[in-house]
């Protein structure tokens, strides 16, 4: 498969093993943490829950999921040689996220929003679960990723989905980028800052 050509392409084995393990293990640390918290009502504030991640967002609910972390954004930033190779496309950051999947997560059928022209999915670690995508001829593609393994597609563009999850756990995590400086970093003053430090620009 061809980016130019079809829109999407695998970057098979974008990241190791044991990198896909430590940004598997953080994804539960995190999630982890979030409970704790939540058990012992401190995360009161949508504040508080965007700096420790949220359970649930626009697209799942009661479903773990982080922006922006300093580890993900990082990420963001070292695999940006290896999208431009995948894409024959000059790229600038704009934002990881991340999502902790469980038994009977549906992602629904949507494109991306505009800071996520250029996206992916990589897999770092837990049960298998295929995504699907719509090709421009508009017919449907399954994708199964191996742990490491980062599909790459256009998110505005081409419509993306996962049917019911029928495994017990699975970490993906999304980084988006454009081809333009426009939306540079998410409009962040830098990466790594969560969502409710972008809105007050503790650093613009």
């Amino acid at each position: 498969m061809s980016f130019k050509k079809d829109g999407y392409t695998i970057a098979k084995k974008a990241i190791s093993l044991p990198m896909a393990n430590v940004c598997f293990g953080y994804l539960i640390t995190k999630k982890n943490v979030f409970d704790f918290l939540k058990k012992r009502q401190y995360l009161i504030t949508d504040e508080i829950q965007d700096y420790f991640g949220h359970e649930g967002d626009s697209m799942l609910t009661n479903t773990y999921s982080i922006y922006g972390s300093a580890l993900y954004d990082t990420l963001l930033i070292e695999l940006k040689k290896l999208m431009e190779q995948k894409t024959k496309l000059n790229l600038f950051e704009s934002y990881s996220y991340a999502r902790l999947y469980k038994t009977g997560d549906i992602l629904p059928k949507h494109t991306d929003r505009a800071t996520c022209e250029i996206s992916t999915t990589l897999n770092i670690g837990g049960d298998p679960w295929p995504i699907y995508l719509k090709n421009k001829n508009n017919k449907s593609v399954k994708i199964l990723l191996q742990k490491g393994d980062m599909l790459i597609y256009r998110g505005c563009d081409l419509k993306h989905w996962r049917d019911p999850f029928k495994g017990k756990i699975c970490g993906q995590v999304f980084f988006h980028y454009r081809t333009k400086k426009v939306y540079l970093n998410d409009t962040r003053p830098l990466l790594g800052l969560s969502s409710i430090e972008r809105r007050l620009q503790i650093l613009s």
